[in-house]
């Protein structure tokens, strides 16, 4: 895997959360008129970036309402 910028281990928390908020701002944009390639770095990146936050915050928090349960006592 080719990796596109610092590697996401040795990002500061700030900035992990600062480039995964920039990658999700700009996936719609990449995956509708993006090459290939610009695509499948974007997908690369994105789940670099995913995975380590994921390592570092395993019990992060859940949005009660982003759950079925949440989501059935919205109707």
């Amino acid at each position: 895997m080719t990796t596109m910028g610092i590697d996401a281990g040795e990002l500061s928390d700030d900035d992990l959360v600062r480039e995964l908020r920039q990658l999700h701002a700009t996936r719609s944009e990449t995956f509708f008129h993006g090459s290939d390639d610009a695509l499948a770095t974007h997908t690369s990146r994105t789940d670099e970036l995913e995975t380590e936050y994921l390592r570092r915050y395993p019990e992060r928090e859940i949005d009660p309402m982003r759950l079925r349960e949440g989501a059935r006592q919205r109707s």
